[in-house]
């Protein structure tokens, strides 16, 4: 039995059909098979359908530390990606590894100081003891900087945007973010 896409988007005449506003004219499993039919239908055809250009970001890459300035829970501030308002940022040696962290221990991490909930400023919260930024003044929300950021506890539901570092010999680099900036629509909005 072969069913072409107007078929499957039929409602099914044996069944009692509503009428009026807000009424459903498909099931759940027709809509679930029409959407399958049609997803095939679209890989099928291949590139040459629909091509929509990807949009690249070009941070820039700015020299934020020297390797042998860092010492252990000792953050070092820092603007990033630009001087506009929320770009106030931090690099750290941990002394224990850390996701996206460099150096030859990889505890090397740097992050944005704003939550993520409601933009809460954390200069100044980091805490050596449990890796940790926060609490967040506003509704106290703690990040975990040997995990990329993630959320501890508290209001937020992102997690902390991680400025991404590149090495050079004894030059530490920021050449990216990773994650929102609380406040943009666009980390590089300029």
């Amino acid at each position: 039995m072969t069913m072409d896409t107007h078929t499957l988007l039929k409602p099914d005449a044996t069944k009692p059909s509503a009428s009026g506003p807000g009424a459903c004219h498909m099931s759940r499993r027709e809509f679930l098979f029409a959407a399958g039919t049609t997803s095939v239908m679209m890989v099928s055809a291949g590139p040459g359908l629909a091509q929509i250009p990807a949009m690249v970001a070009t941070y820039p890459k700015k020299l934020v530390a020297r390797l042998s300035d860092l010492k252990q829970d000792r953050p070092i501030d820092f603007q990033y990606p630009d001087k506009g308002e929320y770009s106030e940022s931090m690099i750290v040696k941990l002394g224990v590894e850390g996701g996206g962290g460099i150096g030859p221990n990889r505890d090397v991490v740097a992050f944005n100081y704003f939550c993520t909930h409601q933009g809460g400023d954390m200069t100044g919260s980091y805490k050596g003891d449990t890796k940790s930024l926060g609490a967040c003044p506003l509704h106290l929300s703690t990040y975990d900087l040997t995990r990329h950021g993630i959320l501890i506890s508290g209001q937020a539901y992102q997690s902390l945007p991680q400025v991404l570092l590149e090495l050079n010999g004894n030059d530490v680099f920021a050449v990216a973010v990773f994650g929102l900036i609380y406040g943009r629509f666009d980390n590089l909005q300029g």
